[in-house]
């Protein structure tokens, strides 16, 4: 008896999926504007033409992409909302903040907020992501710790400081310029 084997065929939604996932290690390595629908399309295993009819152009790829890692970055902050260990504004903004530097030790999402940010100068729904994605983080940031305004901002701050530590490997120089920059951040 022969088995009949049968082709599962994606739903549109999982090969969006698909889709974002390698987008988003694409545009981590090139941004915005040094990657092509072509090698995403290369990457994900499916023809230009396909991503086209999941996503209308490179730019909703791109805000897509970027849209997603504010959802990691919120999913991460929240459980370790959770997982703090009390209830001061100090103890639950320090758990986030090391939930953060863990997050973005992972290369391609902080290389996506970079590209966002740069992106967003120029390219308005890309600025309009980026807006809509730090003023969501902002007001959880703000509810879950019940921190003061001062106490966000520094939060923010110090994420930012973070991105600038791991981009330019800051820990490879020896220099007082690095330690000035360091002193009290934990990145991973």
């Amino acid at each position: 008896m022969q088995t009949e084997r049968r082709r599962q065929l994606s739903t549109a939604e999982e090969r969006r999926e698909t889709v974002l996932r390698t987008a988003i290690g694409a545009f981590a390595a090139r941004g915005y504007f040094g990657t092509t629908t072509t090698e995403v399309a290369r990457a994900a295993g499916i023809s230009q033409a396909y991503v086209y009819r999941l996503f209308p152009s490179k730019e909703s790829l791109f805000v897509a992409v970027v849209e997603h890692c504010f959802v990691q970055v919120r999913a991460s902050l929240e459980l370790a909302a959770a997982e703090a260990k009390g209830s001061s504004a100090e103890v639950v903004l320090h758990a986030m903040g090391e939930s953060y530097a863990r997050l973005i030790s992972d290369n391609d999402l902080m290389l996506i907020q970079l590209h966002a940010q740069a992106a967003a100068v120029s390219e308005p729904a890309v600025r309009e992501a980026v807006r809509q994605g730090y003023a969501r983080l902002v007001e959880y940031v703000r509810g879950a710790s019940g921190g003061e305004e001062r106490q966000v901002q520094e939060f923010f701050a110090t994420g930012m400081l973070c991105h600038l530590l791991v981009s330019m490997d800051a820990d490879a120089v020896d220099a007082p310029w690095t330690r000035t920059l360091s002193a009290g951040i934990t990145h991973y």
